[in-house]
């Protein structure tokens, strides 16, 4: 009962401090980046296809009717153009669901096929995930659903609005893990030995990372300002207080949090099995069987990472191989150097979580052990 008197009191005042950080940076005034007034995003139905050129692609021009089914001029039938091409538009047919650019001047309606109206779909997709992971994982599969929900609207509600408002990145990104990082512990464990390592082996191994991938950066003159589209961010970054090259980084410590959390849950979880187990292993034996655990678990989440990297570089690797690039081009472009530094820098971090980890949940599991021994 204790535990979960603790557990509550935990997530009160996480959700306590969730709201005081959500309304000191809610309401934020942002600049106009763009002039988007009379325009909307709709829904809309095909109810005719006037005209078309596809060819067999699919690609091309259709000129087509549309019901709209939401906002102001609900249930008005309007004539629309649907260029279709691989990133927009699409290949209208009667009955589709579509979301239409509605734009209203002087009373007159002009209207654009954006793309398929995939929402539906995607909720759906989204509720059939939540489903399977609370069906295998039961109560922590609950536990674990609402804890990604927690992180989603703290990088939404918090960390983004912090950023806007100028603060570093990097800082906002620092914060955030560790605010997450508390409340998934908590969520998943309550208040106990294991979550408090877990917590402690995890916050640690990401601050690894971020010092990491900074460092890189420095010896191999990789900034922010060497993503792709920084034209548009730098434009942001003139229009906004948004500090642009340290989104980069910042971006590499939230996208190691997943794994390096992963390695810090497991090898607490393990040291508390092994130590309920067997109450009379020592700090030594218990810290072993951590890293013996961590060495296992080193290699797959390692790779885990890495390819998880290269598949989001997959189009670069094909453009590299396909026209035959050579080492000395290759080795010095930006994206090549960014994806390395990226997935080094959080491998490093599931690295050094491991003997932290480790170290830190041995100390605990055994420090009141000789209290106890029987005398």
């Amino acid at each position: 009962m204790k535990q979960k008197q603790m557990k509550g009191v935990c997530l009160l005042i996480a959700g306590i401090l969730f709201l005081l950080l959500f309304f000191s940076f809610s309401g934020i005034e942002k600049t106009k980046l763009l002039d988007t007034d009379g325009r909307n995003f709709e829904k809309a139905e095909v109810t005719n296809v006037i005209s078309g050129n596809l060819s067999n692609s699919g690609s091309g021009k259709q000129t087509v009717e549309l019901k709209l089914l939401s906002g102001d001029h609900k249930g008005k039938i309007i004539q629309a153009t649907s260029s279709q091409s691989y990133l927009f538009g699409a290949k209208c047919k009667k009955g589709m669901k579509v979301i239409a650019i509605v734009n209203e001047s002087k009373g007159e309606l002009l209207a654009s096929v954006y793309s398929v109206n995939r929402g539906p779909m995607v909720w759906l997709m989204a509720a059939v995930f939540v489903a399977i992971v609370v069906a295998v994982g039961g109560r922590k599969g609950i536990s674990s659903i609402l804890s990604l929900v927690f992180t989603m609207l703290c990088i939404f509600f918090i960390f983004l609005p912090m950023i806007y408002k100028g603060i570093s990145p990097i800082l906002a990104a620092v914060l955030v893990v560790a605010f997450t990082t508390v409340v998934t512990m908590c969520m998943v464990d309550g208040i106990t030995k294991k979550s408090v390592a877990a917590m402690l082996g995890t916050i640690i191994g990401v601050v690894f990372s971020g010092a990491f991938a900074l460092i890189f950066g420095q010896v191999t003159s990789i900034t922010g300002y060497n993503v792709s589209d920084i034209e548009n961010l730098v434009y942001v970054g003139e229009m906004t207080d948004i500090k642009i090259g340290e989104l980069l980084f910042a971006g590499i410590l939230i996208a190691s949090l997943g794994a390096v959390m992963d390695v810090g849950m497991s090898i607490a979880s393990t040291l508390n099995e092994l130590k309920e187990q067997n109450p009379q292993m020592m700090l030594k034996e218990l810290f072993q069987s951590g890293m013996n655990v961590g060495r296992d678990m080193m290699g797959t989440m390692t790779n885990t990472l890495i390819l998880a990297f290269t598949g989001g570089s997959i189009n670069t690797l094909v453009f590299i191989f396909a026209y035959n690039y050579e080492y000395q081009q290759v080795i010095n472009m930006y994206s090549v150097g960014i994806e390395i530094m990226q997935g080094l820098s959080s491998s490093l971090g599931v690295i050094m979580a491991v003997p932290v980890t480790s170290w830190i949940a041995a100390f605990l599991y055994s420090k009141n052990q000789n209290k106890e021994k029987p005398s």
